[in-house]
């Protein structure tokens, strides 16, 4: 028997607005979305703020704390795709607010790129460049991460 490979990535159902069910969704209930977005995105811009405060940095220092809620957010939001197209069907405004809300809310990489700026006028450029270049590779590597750890995790839910 041969192996097919790996498993491809889950397909988030609500990412393509051209198909006609998926606009027609938007227009039956946009209220419903948009308030689970933003109370999701509340939430999650509020944690980010706590752990923000919890573990400041220094302007030319590596921002630590940013880092970690980066890669963080993309783990879960690699494992939450699995869980809601794969493992079992969610609600329809799970997605948006878990997914786009609080993980949205909760990741910042406009706070990475400022950053990666403050640690450049602070005459600091590796740590910049370090900061800038570990940032999305430790991210896209967590979303991978976390899709493939839910995958092995609900194996037995999932057959």
């Amino acid at each position: 028997m041969r192996d097919a490979g790996p498993e491809p990535l889950p397909v988030d159902p609500d990412v393509d607005l051209h198909a006609p069910a998926q606009r027609s969704e938007l227009r039956r209930a946009p209220w419903a979305v948009l308030g689970a977005v933003s109370a999701g995105g509340a939430a999650g811009a509020l944690a980010r703020h706590g752990v923000s405060e919890a573990f400041p940095h220094a302007a030319g220092s590596f921002g630590w704390a940013t880092f970690g809620i980066n890669v963080s957010g993309c783990l879960l939001i690699g494992a939450l795709m699995v869980a809601i197209t794969e493992v079992r069907r969610a609600h329809p405004l799970v997605r948006p607010f878990l997914g786009v809300g609080v993980l949205g809310g909760f990741t910042t990489f406009s706070t990475y790129a400022v950053d990666v700026q403050r640690a450049l006028d602070a005459g600091e450029p590796r740590t910049a460049l370090a900061y800038l270049a570990a940032t999305p590779l430790c991210a896209l590597a967590a979303v991978l991460a976390g899709v493939r750890l839910t995958r092995a995790l609900t194996r037995p839910a999932r057959r």
